[in-house]
């Protein structure tokens, strides 16, 4: 073979190709060469790498040109021992530069045949120590990717798997070699999948890496347990910028993703606790302080929500409680979170429902502390619902978890919380008792208060009205209706009152008075104050003369101011003589004519003492319309006092319409459900 036809220093062959591949990184030198040890082969990489052009190099003896005399024997006898038997030979040794240097270089020598049976020895050869860095570097990457708790996955440009380590292995809970050549979407079906090639599709398209993709799912390796993974992805290019797929990193954030979540919900729950603070306990109502307590922990905690009150509770009665007997309770309020038929298995709000002693809510209040049922079976319905009709609605509704948690207040045990979950999957624990237990806790201040506001004020509005009249008495002359309306906010019942006295030769007093205050005090200066008017009215007295004398008693009550309006009207004259110690002026409606106040003498409310008070005269015709009120009737918080008499006399725009009409278009047009102030009204026509 001549020597020429291994030249390879053309003009086209000197042309550096563009680095593709490892080979290119370690610059292998391929040389050949003859049974005499001539170089025939020399190629542009063995040039870099020893610094011998071709024209150097080629026929001459590579021994002599190559390799130190010290060498020179254990050379030659590799190189025959490689052409005798055939067989290779890899190992380091020096080799001599062209500008004098030794260069430790590894070699892989192995013996060539050409196509007429000549002989050659070629020499695969690269620098020593360029190749155990790559070594080194190709091993760190192994250890790295087979050791690292990270999960590492290596893809073709189609997604199909290329490599996955052991950690990834771990993570999708399918071996490594059933990777191999599958695509993503085949392996990560607990994954939003679609999302993740999307990305990777983006990175091989861009180049630019994506990091920290936030994935959450249930892995096969663990189903019952959520896990979540932050995922990126960047792009593999080789040295020339081909590019050769993606690679993945998973790591699993699991714990973090919990411990988040947990933050999140201890947030979540601390924000609720604080909400209740505001939300429960708005007003001194039994049923809305229930209603409030259900509205805040429906479906934050439970998807069906129950507020019973003992019956004895409600009653203010103090009662032992037996260790396992029946419980009466009042059901206040029933929430649900979405329609379910667990509602028909509760007792509707306003109904009384005896509890055996093995029910669960009454062991609740029996022992003061929560009962959970983590998970609820068939044994356990029976001890949750009321009877048999209500288990099987619990089972329909899927009830799968239970708790009810006692409201106390003052060491007194006032009902239950009572909470079931049917769509929300995650059974109650611990911190569900806590949290539950520090709503009912707030709400059962709030119920006791309630309770014991609506318990006094119950009793005071039961004192007022047994002092008020039964109904208008007879009057000659007078067509009479009235109504007694007390305060629907949290004050408390007030001192309003009105009265309609028969005197002698048929005439009529009409009474209005408010004692300024609230409460049982408040309504027993009024019965006093109103005997004492019915007492000074039986002596024929002028008005201004009762009210001297109401004056003087009212002196002897300690810190009480009364406004009092008397009237007498006479039939025969059809004269009203009226007089006012501070009270509001009565309005006077006259057909054909425009509605107006009366013009009195204000006077001084009673209990001030000295003060002289005057009596005025104003005729009643047939059918005229006298209205006499408290302050409660036009007085609010918002509006100027002209503006609401202006809306009174509005009301009064017809004479005639039925009294009993009249006194609830007033009532329903002037009040307001939680005004603070009680209303006494009457309302006369001539006839």
């Amino acid at each position: 073979m001549a020597v020429d036809s291994f030249r390879a220093d053309d003009e086209h062959s000197r042309e550096r190709p563009r680095p593709t591949g490892l080979l290119d990184v370690l610059s292998v030198a391929a040389v050949a060469l003859d049974t005499n040890g001539r170089i025939v082969f020399w190629t542009p990489q063995a040039e870099e790498l020893f610094g011998y052009t071709a024209e150097d190099v080629l026929g001459q003896y590579a021994a002599q040109l190559l390799v130190r005399p010290e060498h020179l024997q254990a050379v030659v006898g590799l190189f025959s021992e490689v052409l005798q038997t055939g067989r290779g030979w890899a190992g380091a040794f020096p080799i001599r530069h062209k500008d004098g240097s030794s260069r430790l270089t590894e070699f892989r020598t192995m013996r060539l045949l050409d196509d007429v049976g000549e002989v050659y020895a070629l020499g695969i050869a690269a620098d020593h120590t360029l190749l155990q860095r790559v070594e080194t570097d190709l091993a760190l990457c192994e250890r790295l990717i087979n050791q690292s708790p990270i999960g590492l996955a290596l893809l073709d440009p189609d997604l199909r798997y290329l490599l996955v380590n052991p950690a990834l292995e771990r993570i999708d809970g399918v071996p490594a070699e059933d990777h191999i050549g599958r695509r993503l979407r085949d392996m990560l079906p607990f994954l939003d999948v679609g999302t993740v090639e999307s990305c990777l599709r983006q990175v091989l398209a861009t180049g630019l890496p994506l990091l920290d993709q936030y994935h959450v799912g249930l892995p096969p390796s663990d189903p019952e347990q959520e896990h979540a993974w932050s995922l990126s992805f960047y792009r593999l290019e080789d040295p020339g910028g081909r590019v050769l797929g993606a690679a993945a990193s998973v790591v699993d954030v699991t714990e973090r993703h919990h411990a988040a979540a947990e933050a999140d919900r201890a947030r979540r729950r601390l924000a609720l606790i604080a909400e209740s603070s505001t939300r429960v306990g708005t007003s001194l109502e039994v049923e809305q302080t229930a209603r409030e307590l259900a509205d805040i922990t429906t479906p934050v905690l439970a998807d069906v929500v129950a507020v019973d009150v003992l019956d004895s509770a409600l009653a203010c009665r103090r009662v032992r409680r037996p260790d396992n007997g029946a419980e009466l309770f009042r059901a206040l309020a029933l929430r649900a979170a979405h329609p379910t038929v667990a509602l028909r298995a509760a007792d509707p709000p306003g109904d009384l429902a005896s509890y055996d002693g093995d029910r669960l809510v009454t062991l609740c209040v029996h022992t003061g502390r929560p009962v959970l049922v983590r998970h609820v079976g068939e044994r356990d319905l029976p001890r949750i619902a009321r009877n048999e009709e209500a288990v099987a609605y619990l089972a329909r509704a899927g009830v799968h978890s239970y708790l009810a948690v006692p409201l106390i207040a003052h060491g007194e045990v006032l009902g239950a919380l009572d909470l079931k979950r049917t769509r929300n999957p995650l059974p109650f624990d611990d911190d569900d008792v806590v949290l539950a237990g520090e709503l009912a806790g707030r709400a059962a201040i709030a119920i006791d208060n309630a309770r014991w506001f609506q318990s006094v004020r119950n009793t005071a509005l039961t004192l007022q009205r047994s002092l008020l009249p039964d109904h208008s008495a007879h009057s000659t002359g007078l067509e009479l209706a009235s109504r007694y309306q007390p305060a629907q906010a949290t004050s408390e019942v007030g001192g309003d009152w009105y009265d309609v006295i028969p005197l002698a030769d048929d005439k009529t007093a009409l009474v209005v008075g408010d004692v300024m205050g609230n409460g049982i005090d408040a309504a027993a200066t009024m019965g006093r104050l109103r005997t004492a008017t019915c007492a000074y009215a039986d002596l024929d007295l002028a008005p201004d003369a009762v009210l001297q004398h109401l004056d003087r008693i009212t002196c002897d009550l300690e810190h009480y101011i009364v406004t009092c309006l008397y009237a007498v009207f006479d039939p025969r004259t059809r004269r009203c003589t009226v007089a006012n110690a501070g009270h509001m002026p009565p309005a006077l409606a006259r057909p054909g004519r425009a509605p107006e106040l009366l013009d009195l003498p204000a006077g001084a409310p009673l209990g001030v003492g000295g003060v002289e008070f005057e009596t005025s005269t104003t005729e009643l015709g047939p059918g005229d319309l006298l209205v006499l009120y408290t302050d409660g009737l036009v007085e609010t918080r918002q509006h100027p006092i002209d503006d609401r008499l202006d809306v009174l006399l509005g009301f009064l725009d017809d004479p005639g319409r039925p009294l009993e009409e009249t006194c609830e278009l007033l009532l329903h047009g002037l009040r307001h459900p939680e005004d603070h102030d009680d209303v006494a009204l009457l309302v006369a026509r001539a006839l």
